[in-house]
C-alpha cells in the first residue's frame, strides 16, 4: 500500500484522544436510552476529566442542533477542571457571525491557555436545506475571517456571503500567536475536499478499508499540494479492546444485543450528517462487511447500525489493536479520535491497557501553514506546547 506523504511523517509519535459524548450518545446497550449515561454537564465532563487522568491528548466535543450539550459553553467550563489535555470543539461555520465566533474562539484559547483545536464542520442550519457549493463557499469565508482575525491587526473582507468593512481584530487575538487554533476536518465530496486542501490542518476520516483509506488520503494530498500545503491526517473510530480477541467480540455483541433496527434507524436519521456522502461510505462499509459485521480483521461495522457519522470499532485483544494503530500510523495518519461505549469504562479499558504502550504527542502548530515545514521535536507525555 502507498504511503501518503505527510508533513509530520518523521514523528514519531501520535496524537491520541478521546470523545466526549456531548450528544447524547453514551449507552450500555446500543439504542437503549439510559439515564446515568445522558447528555449532562455532570457526565460528560466526568469523561474528560477520566480522559485527562488517562494522559489522552485531546477530547473531540461534537456539535448537534437535535441533542445535547452547547459545545463551546460546555468548553468554557472545562477550562478550569483541567490543566493538561487539549480540546477539539466542533464550529458549525455560518452557525455564528464570524467576527464573533473569532472573538469567541479566542476567548476560549485564553482561558485554555492554548490547549484549544477545532473541528471545522460545514453543514446546513436547522430548516435550512442549502446547496453544497453554498454551504462550502460560506465555510471557506468563515475561515478565511478567522485567519485575519488571529493573524492581522484588522479584519476587512469581501465575499460572496460575508461583506466586513474594516474591524480591529483585537478582541479576537487568541492566546496561540502562531496562527490560531489547528484546524481540523471531515468530509467527502470534492466541495469537502477542497475546503480541507486550502484552508484546514488535519483531514479526519471514518473507519473504512485501509485501501479506502489510503485513496481518500491521496485525493486530499493533492487538493492541499495545488495550494502549496500540507495536511496531517487522522482517524475517528470506536475502540473495544479486551484482553483476549474473544472477550472484545463477545462485548461487541452484548452493545447490539438489545438493538430495535427501526429505532437505530431513527437514531442515524435525526443527524443532521444522514445523508451526507461520509455516512453512506459508512453504510457502504456495513453492506461490505461478513456476516459478523466485520469488513476486514478487527474493524466491526455494527456500531454504525445505532449511529450516524463514525460507524465502526476496532475490536480486539491489546495486541491486535496496538497492531492496527501501527498500520494506521505507516500510512501516515498521526492524530486518532477514539471512544467507546460507555464512554468511561472504555476510556479505562483503553487507558490503561493500550495508551501507556503509544508515545504520544500533540500535533505541531507549524503543520499545514507553510510547504515543506521541518517537523518539530515531538513532545513527550506530560508536555505542554
Amino acid at each position: 500500500m502507498t504511503v501518503v506523504p505527510v508533513t509530520s511523517a518523521d514523528l514519531d509519535a501520535a496524537e491520541v484522544s478521546w470523545f466526549a459524548a456531548l450528544c447524547s450518545d453514551d449507552y450500555e446497550y446500543l439504542g437503549v436510552p439510559d439515564g446515568r449515561l445522558r447528555s449532562s454537564w455532570a457526565h460528560c465532563s466526568s469523561i474528560v476529566q477520566r480522559a485527562e487522568g488517562h494522559g489522552f491528548r485531546n477530547i473531540l466535543c461534537p456539535s448537534s442542533y437535535q441533542v445535547g450539550q452547547d459545545t463551546l459553553s460546555f468548553v468554557a467550563g472545562c477550562a478550569p477542571i483541567t490543566d493538561r489535555i487539549n480540546f477539539l470543539a466542533a464550529i458549525r461555520c455560518g452557525e455564528m457571525q464570524p467576527v464573533m465566533l473569532a472573538r469567541t474562539v479566542a476567548t476560549l484559547d485564553h482561558m485554555l491557555q492554548g490547549r484549544l483545536t477545532l473541528n471545522v464542520i460545514s453543514s446546513d442550519f436547522p430548516g435550512e436545506v442549502a446547496d453544497s457549493a453554498y454551504r462550502y463557499r460560506r465555510s471557506h469565508e468563515v475561515v478565511e475571517i478567522l485567519r485575519q482575525a488571529w493573524t492581522r491587526d484588522h479584519i476587512e473582507y469581501d465575499g460572496e456571503v460575508y461583506k466586513i468593512a474594516k474591524v480591529s481584530s483585537d478582541p479576537a487575538r487568541p492566546y496561540q500567536q502562531n496562527g490560531g487554533p489547528l484546524l481540523y476536518f471531515g468530509g467527502y465530496s470534492p466541495d469537502a475536499l477542497e475546503l480541507c486542501g486550502a484552508q484546514c490542518d488535519v483531514y479526519l476520516m471514518w473507519p473504512e478499508p485501509q485501501e479506502m483509506l489510503a485513496n481518500r488520503m491521496r485525493a486530499v494530498h493533492e487538493r492541499a499540494a495545488a495550494h502549496g500545503r500540507t495536511l496531517d491526517y487522522g482517524l475517528r473510530v470506536h475502540m473495544i479492546v479486551r484482553d483476549t480477541e474473544a472477550e472484545a467480540r463477545e462485548y461487541a455483541g452484548h452493545l447490539v444485543s438489545k438493538l430495535d433496527y427501526e429505532y437505530g434507524k431513527l437514531i442515524r436519521d435525526r443527524a443532521h450528517d444522514s445523508i451526507s456522502l461520509g455516512v453512506a461510505h459508512q453504510a457502504r462499509a456495513r453492506e461490505l462487511a461478513d456476516q459478523f459485521g466485520y469488513v476486514e480483521p478487527q474493524l466491526w461495522t455494527g456500531i454504525g447500525r445505532a449511529r450516524s457519522g463514525c460507524g465502526a470499532a476496532l475490536v480486539g485483544s491489546v495486541d491486535q489493536v496496538l497492531t492496527r494503530i501501527e498500520e494506521y500510523r505507516k500510512m501516515g495518519i498521526r492524530a486518532f479520535i477514539f471512544s467507546g461505549y460507555p464512554h468511561l469504562d472504555e476510556c479505562d479499558h483503553f487507558g490503561t491497557k493500550v495508551l501507556p504502550q503509544i508515545k504520544t504527542c500533540s500535533l505541531p502548530h507549524a503543520y499545514g501553514r507553510v510547504p515543506a515545514s521541518p517537523p518539530a521535536t515531538p513532545l513527550a507525555n506530560g508536555e505542554r506546547r
